[in-house]
């Protein structure tokens, strides 16, 4: 039996990673609308009490409340910017989260055998014949040659492919 070489894994692969870039990016996208939302919520009322703020300075002298203002206006942006910072990250760990579950479900998938032999494959190109074989019970599997180990569990193929979409990923919840 031939072993398939590794670009024709990444190959197979393909229209399964495709798939989970998809699914997630909508996922993410109905997760950032309400992100995006209740930040937008959290700026508004920011903003309105910055307003109460400011008026309440400007009785109290034009000095005091334009110093007042500069400390308002700096703790809505960092207030602001934690809060978007924190929606991105749960954002991303949601992420992160959902395309693990999706590519676990491939344990259930009729070509799981193939996926595993073309990983086993895979792993012995890479460590050699003699490499230790071992099927994780997450779903994929483990190689070992002494001082050498590949990680091709399907939680790591998940995450590196997250990886690999870098900065793409980012797009999915950037304003």
């Amino acid at each position: 039996m031939r072993t398939p070489a590794p670009d024709e894994v990444e190959a197979a692969l393909e229209p399964v990673r495709t798939e989970l870039l998809r699914a997630a990016h909508a996922e993410t996208v109905a997760l950032l609308t309400r992100a995006d939302r209740e930040a937008a919520e959290l700026l508004d009322g920011a903003r309105a009490e910055a307003r109460t703020i400011l008026e309440e300075a400007r009785r109290e002298g034009e000095a005091q409340g334009a110093a007042a203002a500069r400390d308002v206006r700096a703790r809505a942006r960092r207030a602001a910017r934690a809060h978007e910072l924190t929606a991105r990250r749960e954002a991303y760990e949601e992420l992160r989260r959902r395309v693990t579950e999706r590519v676990r479900e491939l344990r259930n998938a009729p070509h799981y055998a193939s996926v595993l032999g073309r990983l086993t494959g895979h792993t012995r190109r890479l460590l050699g014949p003699d490499a230790e074989v071992i099927v994780h019970p997450e779903g994929g599997l483990v190689a070992r040659v002494p001082g050498r180990r590949v990680d091709c569990t399907l939680d790591a193929l998940a995450a590196r492919a997250l990886d690999r979409a870098g900065a793409e990923a980012e797009t999915l919840w950037a304003p």
